[in-house]
Protein backbone atom coordinates (compact mmCIF):
# COMPACT_ATOMS: atom_id res chain seq x y z
CA UNK A 1 0.00 0.00 0.00
CA UNK A 2 1.29 3.45 -0.90
CA UNK A 3 1.46 5.73 2.14
CA UNK A 4 3.29 8.79 0.79
CA UNK A 5 2.46 11.43 -1.80
CA UNK A 6 4.01 14.58 -3.21
CA UNK A 7 1.92 17.56 -4.27
CA UNK A 8 3.64 19.90 -6.72
CA UNK A 9 2.97 23.47 -5.63
CA UNK A 10 6.08 25.46 -6.54
CA UNK A 11 4.94 27.00 -9.83
CA UNK A 12 4.69 30.73 -10.44
CA UNK A 13 1.14 30.68 -11.86
CA UNK A 14 1.97 33.39 -14.40
CA UNK A 15 -1.01 32.62 -16.65
CA UNK A 16 -3.47 33.30 -13.83
CA UNK A 17 -2.94 37.08 -14.14
CA UNK A 18 -4.04 39.03 -11.05
CA UNK A 19 -5.45 35.96 -9.29
CA UNK A 20 -1.97 34.94 -8.17
CA UNK A 21 -0.48 38.33 -7.40
CA UNK A 22 -0.79 37.76 -3.67
CA UNK A 23 -1.60 34.06 -3.37
CA UNK A 24 0.03 30.99 -4.97
CA UNK A 25 -2.22 29.17 -7.44
CA UNK A 26 -2.65 26.00 -5.31
CA UNK A 27 -4.23 28.15 -2.58
CA UNK A 28 -7.01 29.41 -4.85
CA UNK A 29 -10.30 28.35 -3.29
CA UNK A 30 -13.17 26.25 -4.60
CA UNK A 31 -16.22 25.93 -2.35
CA UNK A 32 -14.34 27.59 0.49
CA UNK A 33 -11.29 25.31 0.39
CA UNK A 34 -8.04 25.69 -1.47
CA UNK A 35 -7.04 23.30 -4.23
CA UNK A 36 -4.37 21.96 -1.89
CA UNK A 37 -6.84 21.32 0.90
CA UNK A 38 -9.08 19.35 -1.45
CA UNK A 39 -6.09 17.21 -2.48
CA UNK A 40 -4.99 16.60 1.10
CA UNK A 41 -8.49 15.58 2.18
CA UNK A 42 -8.74 13.09 -0.68
CA UNK A 43 -5.31 11.62 -0.03
CA UNK A 44 -5.90 11.33 3.71
CA UNK A 45 -9.19 9.54 3.08
CA UNK A 46 -7.34 7.05 0.84
CA UNK A 47 -4.79 6.11 3.49
CA UNK A 48 -1.92 8.46 2.66
CA UNK A 49 -0.15 9.30 5.91
CA UNK A 50 2.73 11.53 4.76
CA UNK A 51 2.59 14.29 2.16
CA UNK A 52 5.50 16.29 0.77
CA UNK A 53 4.68 19.67 -0.77
CA UNK A 54 7.29 21.62 -2.69
CA UNK A 55 6.94 25.37 -2.36
CA UNK A 56 8.59 28.38 -3.93
CA UNK A 57 6.55 31.43 -5.04
CA UNK A 58 4.76 32.74 -1.92
CA UNK A 59 5.50 29.37 -0.36
CA UNK A 60 5.33 30.72 3.17
CA UNK A 61 1.60 31.27 2.66
CA UNK A 62 1.15 27.59 1.86
CA UNK A 63 3.07 26.62 4.98
CA UNK A 64 1.01 28.99 7.12
CA UNK A 65 -2.27 27.73 5.66
CA UNK A 66 -1.61 24.01 5.93
CA UNK A 67 0.73 23.72 8.89
CA UNK A 68 1.96 20.25 9.76
CA UNK A 69 -1.19 18.46 8.58
CA UNK A 70 -2.61 17.53 11.98
CA UNK A 71 -6.17 18.54 11.06
CA UNK A 72 -6.16 15.82 8.39
CA UNK A 73 -4.23 13.34 10.53
CA UNK A 74 -1.33 13.37 8.11
CA UNK A 75 2.25 14.59 8.36
CA UNK A 76 3.12 17.36 5.90
CA UNK A 77 6.75 17.98 4.95
CA UNK A 78 7.82 20.98 2.89
CA UNK A 79 10.54 21.01 0.27
CA UNK A 80 11.50 24.66 -0.17
CA UNK A 81 12.82 25.78 -3.55
CA UNK A 82 14.33 29.30 -3.64
CA UNK A 83 13.58 29.19 -7.37
CA UNK A 84 11.18 26.70 -9.03
CA UNK A 85 13.05 23.59 -10.17
CA UNK A 86 10.47 22.19 -12.62
CA UNK A 87 8.75 18.88 -11.90
CA UNK A 88 11.64 16.42 -11.95
CA UNK A 89 13.99 18.90 -10.27
CA UNK A 90 11.52 19.43 -7.45
CA UNK A 91 10.92 15.70 -7.08
CA UNK A 92 14.64 14.93 -7.09
CA UNK A 93 15.24 17.52 -4.36
CA UNK A 94 12.44 16.02 -2.27
CA UNK A 95 13.54 12.37 -2.58
CA UNK A 96 15.09 12.26 0.91
CA UNK A 97 11.63 13.10 2.30
CA UNK A 98 9.85 10.56 0.11
CA UNK A 99 11.82 7.46 1.03
CA UNK A 100 12.57 4.33 -0.94
CA UNK A 101 9.06 3.14 -1.83
CA UNK A 102 6.70 4.21 -4.66
CA UNK A 103 4.74 7.40 -4.02
CA UNK A 104 1.88 9.33 -5.58
CA UNK A 105 2.61 12.60 -7.39
CA UNK A 106 -0.16 15.15 -7.93
CA UNK A 107 -0.02 18.51 -9.66
CA UNK A 108 -1.31 21.03 -7.13
CA UNK A 109 -3.25 22.94 -9.79
CA UNK A 110 -5.51 20.16 -11.08
CA UNK A 111 -9.03 19.33 -9.97
CA UNK A 112 -10.17 15.73 -10.23
CA UNK A 113 -12.40 13.03 -8.82
CA UNK A 114 -9.79 10.34 -9.46
CA UNK A 115 -10.15 7.78 -6.63
CA UNK A 116 -6.44 7.16 -5.84
CA UNK A 117 -7.04 3.44 -5.54
CA UNK A 118 -3.41 2.60 -4.82
CA UNK A 119 -2.72 0.89 -8.10
CA UNK A 120 0.52 -0.97 -7.49
CA UNK A 121 3.42 -0.94 -9.87
CA UNK A 122 4.77 -4.31 -10.86
CA UNK A 123 8.33 -5.01 -9.82
CA UNK A 124 9.69 -3.97 -13.22
CA UNK A 125 7.96 -0.61 -13.74
CA UNK A 126 9.30 2.77 -12.68
CA UNK A 127 6.13 4.81 -13.23
CA UNK A 128 2.37 4.53 -13.56
CA UNK A 129 0.60 7.40 -15.34
CA UNK A 130 -3.04 8.45 -15.21
CA UNK A 131 -4.18 9.64 -18.66
CA UNK A 132 -7.31 11.66 -19.47
CA UNK A 133 -9.13 12.64 -22.69
CA UNK A 134 -7.45 15.55 -24.44
CA UNK A 135 -8.89 18.91 -23.32
CA UNK A 136 -9.46 21.72 -25.81
CA UNK A 137 -6.31 23.52 -24.72
CA UNK A 138 -4.14 20.41 -25.30
CA UNK A 139 -5.64 18.55 -28.27
CA UNK A 140 -2.42 16.85 -29.35
CA UNK A 141 -2.12 14.71 -26.21
CA UNK A 142 1.04 13.29 -24.63
CA UNK A 143 1.12 9.49 -24.49
CA UNK A 144 -0.61 6.43 -25.89
CA UNK A 145 -1.83 3.36 -24.00
CA UNK A 146 -1.93 -0.19 -25.32
CA UNK A 147 -2.46 -3.78 -24.16
CA UNK A 148 -5.11 -2.92 -21.59
CA UNK A 149 -5.82 -5.65 -19.05
CA UNK A 150 -8.23 -4.93 -16.19
CA UNK A 151 -7.90 -1.23 -16.98
CA UNK A 152 -4.09 -1.16 -16.84
CA UNK A 153 -1.95 -0.90 -19.97
CA UNK A 154 1.48 -0.04 -21.28
CA UNK A 155 2.35 3.59 -21.96
CA UNK A 156 3.88 4.32 -25.36
CA UNK A 157 4.87 7.30 -27.49
CA UNK A 158 2.56 6.51 -30.40
CA UNK A 159 -1.14 7.26 -30.71
CA UNK A 160 -3.90 7.69 -30.34
CA UNK A 161 -2.50 10.00 -27.70
CA UNK A 162 -4.18 11.07 -24.47
CA UNK A 163 -3.19 13.78 -22.01
CA UNK A 164 -1.06 13.11 -18.95
CA UNK A 165 -3.22 14.23 -16.03
CA UNK A 166 -0.41 15.22 -13.68
CA UNK A 167 -1.27 12.21 -11.49
CA UNK A 168 1.24 9.39 -11.28
CA UNK A 169 2.92 6.81 -9.13
CA UNK A 170 6.70 6.96 -9.31
CA UNK A 171 9.53 4.87 -7.98
CA UNK A 172 12.59 6.76 -6.67
CA UNK A 173 14.66 4.65 -9.05
CA UNK A 174 13.19 6.61 -11.96
CA UNK A 175 15.57 9.43 -11.06
CA UNK A 176 18.59 7.17 -11.55
CA UNK A 177 17.98 7.04 -15.30
CA UNK A 178 20.03 10.18 -15.90
CA UNK A 179 23.62 11.01 -15.14
CA UNK A 180 23.94 11.81 -11.44
CA UNK A 181 26.15 14.78 -12.30
CA UNK A 182 23.26 16.94 -13.49
CA UNK A 183 24.41 20.28 -14.82
CA UNK A 184 21.37 22.16 -13.52
CA UNK A 185 18.94 21.40 -10.67
CA UNK A 186 16.11 22.57 -12.94
CA UNK A 187 14.81 19.43 -14.63
CA UNK A 188 11.62 18.47 -16.48
CA UNK A 189 9.85 15.17 -15.90
CA UNK A 190 8.93 14.37 -19.51
CA UNK A 191 12.46 13.31 -20.63
CA UNK A 192 12.73 10.91 -17.70
CA UNK A 193 9.34 9.40 -18.48
CA UNK A 194 10.22 9.04 -22.15
CA UNK A 195 13.43 7.23 -21.25
CA UNK A 196 11.48 4.86 -19.00
CA UNK A 197 8.86 4.34 -21.73
CA UNK A 198 11.64 3.43 -24.18
CA UNK A 199 12.75 0.82 -21.64
CA UNK A 200 9.15 -0.53 -21.43
CA UNK A 201 8.95 0.35 -17.74
CA UNK A 202 5.83 2.57 -17.58
CA UNK A 203 2.25 1.43 -17.03
CA UNK A 204 -0.85 3.56 -17.26
CA UNK A 205 -4.61 3.83 -17.06
CA UNK A 206 -7.40 6.05 -18.36
CA UNK A 207 -9.47 8.24 -16.04
CA UNK A 208 -12.74 9.22 -17.68
CA UNK A 209 -14.17 11.10 -14.71
CA UNK A 210 -13.80 14.76 -13.83
CA UNK A 211 -10.42 16.39 -14.41
CA UNK A 212 -9.38 19.98 -15.05
CA UNK A 213 -6.04 21.71 -15.34
CA UNK A 214 -6.67 25.00 -13.53
CA UNK A 215 -4.20 26.87 -15.71
CA UNK A 216 -6.02 30.07 -16.69
CA UNK A 217 -8.52 32.47 -15.10
CA UNK A 218 -11.18 31.21 -17.52
CA UNK A 219 -10.69 27.58 -16.48
CA UNK A 220 -10.70 28.52 -12.82
CA UNK A 221 -13.98 30.41 -13.26
CA UNK A 222 -15.44 27.39 -15.05
CA UNK A 223 -14.36 25.17 -12.16
CA UNK A 224 -15.96 27.48 -9.61
CA UNK A 225 -19.23 27.56 -11.56
CA UNK A 226 -19.23 23.78 -11.91
CA UNK A 227 -18.57 23.31 -8.19
CA UNK A 228 -21.34 25.76 -7.24
CA UNK A 229 -23.79 23.87 -9.41
CA UNK A 230 -22.87 20.58 -7.79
Amino acid sequence: MITKAMILAAGLGRRMQTLTNTVPKPLLEVNGKSLLEHHIETLANRGIREIVINVSYLGHLIQQKLGTGTRWQVKIHYSVEPEPLETAGGLRKALPLLGSQPFWVINGDVWTDYPFTHTLLNDHDLAHLVLVPNPKHHPEGDFGLTNLTNGIGRVQHTGPLSTFSGLSILRPELFSLTNSAIKSPVERLAPLLRTAIDAHRVSGEYHLGHWLDVGTPERFEHLQQTARNG
